[in-house]
């Protein structure tokens, strides 16, 4: 079960030598299974497959650490036959009972979190508290979707009656065949939420992890199989997207889809393509271009610290990491002094399974590309003020480790100002008046989180009733853009960054995968 402690995106140090005693346990743990090669889980059967493809540690990218099974279209295909098999018998099943099974695999969750965080920090380079409170989050938002359907008594509600001999219901019912792509940042988090959410639901599941970071998934289903779910009712299948990803946007048995994943893929690939016959429910969750906007009013402390967390966790390569800054003219210098001093005291770079490192490496490779491309760009255009450089020297010699990054004097429209980078570079601009200022934050076509930092609460609320953006902060040190936790803030963006309008760990979060349907029976 869940500990008293709990680690979120919002812990801002863990001195607790119990916790990291635990984790280095759950590090051996993990470093006796590396070499192993895991299959696909179709049915309540394990599926090997004729190729595999390994998995490499960003931080020493020579040896791989796993191998996976590459799932060919048939599999998939398997995968979702076996999916639409379960769901007369999932479905079926009194909520109750299924929120059993998934309260039962959101304990394994909390029970296995060292090894489970030690594999996603081997696979994609996260720091410790940031892969504990990926895990914790996870096991939270099953918790919360079972929550809110027994809160809402399975979805059935009595309307109103004509008279005796007339009953009428509304109940919301699942789609049937749920297919989940989730993302490499957090592997964990973004496949197990919305596999939680399409279960609780009574929908059943294909979930395809992103292929450099399919572990936590694997175990995932594993965890429900362990619970005692349905034979079909989940199954898990890795590969690349272009196959397994494919077949599963293409196939006219899977009846619902969530994707967390870039815009370009996410809506010109998925949105666009995947309701082909008929409209069919699609939650799309894509990027951000999220400001951070700084007043005269602000306490400077409290907003460097908080742009700080939230542009260099993870390596900005969080769909909610503050990419812009927007400082008011008269302030900018002593902010500007005081996010440099904090990003050189705190963001601790080495390697992300030691107890005190803030910034691993990114990801993959290709991630190391973007962020060389994109520091040559700022030196060309505007001026680097902090970092820019790569690091490959020592104990950086085989990894993809970088240098958190501050750039100034870039244009509004300057491509750095208005694409998503994925990794750690923050702009900051100066800005005259406060409704300049919200001019420039929402001048993108994305709309996922925002921050503001000011003690005047008129100029607080101008901030909340303007800005368009799903998530938004106020004067929070813990990160300015990011940090949101299940039950506590909703997750979602507006405009490029969502399509469902309703935010993830919410209380309207699973109307996204059930349909209504009006039930009148006359007697008499």
């Amino acid at each position: 079960m869940a500990e008293k402690f709990k680690i979120t995106y919002s812990t801002l140090s863990v001195d607790n030598d119990q916790l990291h005693a635990d984790f280095d346990a759950g590090i051996k743990r993990v470093k006796a299974q590396l070499g192993k090669t895991y299959p696909l889980l179709i049915g309540d059967k394990e599926h090997s497959t004729k190729e595999t493809f390994p998995v490499f540690n960003p931080a020493d990218a020579r040896e791989p650490l796993f191998q996976f099974a590459k799932a060919t279209r048939e599999d998939v295909k398997a995968a979702v036959e076996a999916a639409k098999a379960a769901v007369p018998v999932w479905r079926s099943m009194p909520y109750k009972e299924r929120n059993a099974i998934l309260y039962q695999a959101a304990d394994k969750i909390s029970e296995h979190r060292y090894e489970l965080s030690a594999a996603m920090i081997m696979e994609m380079g996260k720091s410790r508290v940031e892969a504990l409170a990926d895990v914790e989050e996870t096991a939270d938002l099953i918790r919360w979707y079972c929550y809110q359907v027994e809160q809402n008594e399975g979805y059935l509600r009595r309307m109103s009656s004509f008279g005796a001999n007339d009953t009428n219901v509304s109940i919301l019912k699942p789609y049937g065949v749920w297919a989940v792509i989730a993302p490499f940042n957090f592997p964990l988090a973004l496949s197990g939420g919305p596999v939680g959410a399409a279960l609780v639901t009574g929908n059943t599941v294909v979930v395809k992890p992103s292929s450099d970071a399919p572990y936590t998934t694997y175990m995932l289903v594993r965890f429900l199989m362990e619970a005692g779910i349905p034979a079909g009712a989940v199954n898990f299948i890795s590969g690349p997207g272009s196959t397994a990803g494919r077949e599963l946007i293409e196939n006219p048995a899977v009846d619902g889809i969530t994707f967390t994943g870039s815009y370009e893929i996410g809506f010109n690939q998925v949105y666009r393509q995947f309701s082909r016959r008929y409209p069919k429910p699609i939650v799309v969750e894509m990027g951000g271009k999220n400001p951070a906007i700084v007043s005269d009013k602000a306490d400077l402390d409290k907003a460097a610290q908080g742009v700080m967390r939230a542009a260099y966790g993870m390596g900005g390569q969080k769909c909610s990491a503050c990419s812009r800054v927007y400082v008011q003219r008269d302030i900018y210098d002593a902010f500007m002094e005081q996010l440099i001093e904090k990003t050189n005291i705190h963001v601790k770079i080495g390697n992300p399974l030691d107890r005190d490192t803030f910034l691993g490496p990114l990801g993959n490779k290709s991630a190391y590309e973007d962020f060389q491309r994109f520091a040559a760009q700022a030196r060309a255009d505007g001026k680097i003020v902090l970092g820019g450089n790569v690091l490959d020297d020592g104990e950086f010699a085989y990894g993809y480790y970088v240098e958190p990054t501050i750039v100034e004097r870039l244009p509004q429209d300057h491509v750095l100002v208005q694409n998503e980078l994925f990794v750690p570079i923050v702009c900051v601009l100066p800005y005259g008046t406060l409704e300049e200022a919200l001019q420039k934050a929402n001048d993108t076509v994305y709309g996922l989180t925002a921050g503001f930092y000011s003690e005047d609460e008129q100029e607080a609320q101008y901030f909340l009733d303007n800005i368009e953006a799903g998530v938004v902060y106020v004067n929070r040190p813990s990160g300015a853009t990011t940090g949101a936790w299940p039950g506590y803030q909703t997750f979602g963006g507006w405009k490029a960054s969502g399509s469902s309008g309703r935010n993830i760990g919410g209380p309207w979060t699973l109307l996204n995968y059930l349909r209504e349907q009006s039930q009148t029976i006359i007697r008499g």
